[in-house]
Formats: C-alpha cells, structure tokens, sequence
C-alpha cells in the first residue's frame, strides 16, 4: 500500500485536470447563472463526493476479488490508455467551445421542457399543490436535485470515474478520497463562482492535453513500480 500522500497528490491532479472542462464542469457554471449559487454548489458537490467514495470503494475492493498482480497491470494499461485518448480528443477532436455549446443546448431543452409542464400543470388543484410543495421545500430543494442528478448521471461512466477506480486500487484509497473531494470542490467552486464567462475562456485543448500527459505519467510510474504484495 502506497503512502497517503501519494495518493492525495496524484488524485488532486488528475481531478483538478480531468475535471476543469469537463461536461459538469460546465453544467455548473451555467446552472450558477440562473439559481442560486448556494443550491447549485451543494448539489453538484453532493454527488461528486458520492461519486468520488463510490469510485474509490470498487478500486480498493478490486484487488480483494482479483490478484494484485493483475489489478496493478490493469490500471497500468488504464492510464496509457486514457492517456492517449485524452491526447487524441486534444488534438483531433472539435472546436474549443463546442462542449460548452453542447451542455448550454441540453439544459436551455431541459428547461423549456420543464416550463412546459409546468404550465400544463397548472389546471391541478391549488390547495393541494401548495400543500405539497410546501411539505417536499422543508426536506428537498428542486434546485439542488436538479444539480445533483445532471452532475452525478454525467460523471457515471466517465472517465474520470474508472481513472479514480484505478487509482484508488494501486494507490492509498484515504488519499484518493481526500485528493478527489479536495479537487471535486476545487473545481466546483470555480465553475460555480467563475460562471459561463469563466467556463468560455478554459482552453478545452490546453486541458486535454495537460490531462493526456499525466494520465500517461501515471501509467509509466506504474508500470515501474514493482506489485505490492
């Protein structure tokens, strides 16, 4: 087992790097523009620390269920290749805003989509629509929900998620965690703060490519780095 620094400093970075231009990144920037900020950020952080402790819980459990020898190659073989795709999308793959736009485009059709309904709705009975609002507002915030389920469906899969998988099974598994949330809310509170006008002035290439180089950093560490019984 690695030492917790170790791990802390290689999560953070690849956090911070996989994170800044990413989909949810830019999902809050935009969210933080028409709700509170407060709401948003809860929300978005809530889901990234559930995310980050679930991600790390598979990683640490992984070498439990198969050998070390074999989960150590994998995430060799993980890194290099994240690595290179990162590279590939920097170099290759569409326009410095295009994801901004793309993010922008799904939530402004998310939101007439819920105006809508939400006029079509209004022919319920008032009482007890307010009633029900009322009881809902004292435990669960739309706002906050909405936050939480944009970013915690839009990191499933990603692969900032298996790269923390892989991490947290060749690495100490309380820095990962900690690395993770410290750079999650890094991250987050820039997005949240900063708003679109911070999120359109990120070079998505400059980042891509800063991400492709450590990813493949990682994968030549581990590669050198003798399993750990």
């Amino acid at each position: 087992m690695s030492s917790i620094v170790q791990g802390f400093t290689k999560s953070l970075a690849m956090t911070v790097l996989s994170e800044i231009g990413d989909k949810t990144f830019f999902a809050a920037a935009i969210l933080a523009m028409r709700h509170p900020r407060r709401l948003v950020l809860t929300g978005c952080l809530a889901a990234l620390i559930v995310m980050t402790i679930l991600s790390v819980l598979v990683g640490w459990a992984a070498p439990n269920l198969i050998s070390r020898n074999w989960t150590h190659h994998i995430t060799t073989f993980l890194f290099l290749g994240f690595g290179l795709w990162s590279l590939k999308e920097a170099i290759f793959e569409g326009g410095e805003s295009e994801e901004l736009a793309e993010v922008e485009a799904q939530l402004d059709k998310d939101w007439k989509a819920k105006n809508g309904a939400t006029k079509d709705s209004k022919k319920d009975d008032d009482a007890t629509k307010k009633h029900k609002q009322s009881f809902l507002s004292q435990f669960f915030s739309p706002i906050l929900l909405q936050a939480f389920s944009i970013t915690f469906f839009g990191e499933w899969g990603d692969k900032s998620q298996l790269a923390t998988i892989g991490l947290a099974a060749d690495e100490n598994p309380f820095g990962v965690v900690l690395g993770g949330i410290l750079g999650q809310a890094l991250c987050t509170t820039a997005a949240v703060i900063g708003g679109k006008s911070l999120a359109s002035q990120i070079s998505e290439k400059v980042v891509g490519l800063s991400g492709g180089i450590l990813f493949i950093v990682f994968g030549i560490q581990s590669f050198l780095s003798p399993v750990e019984s």
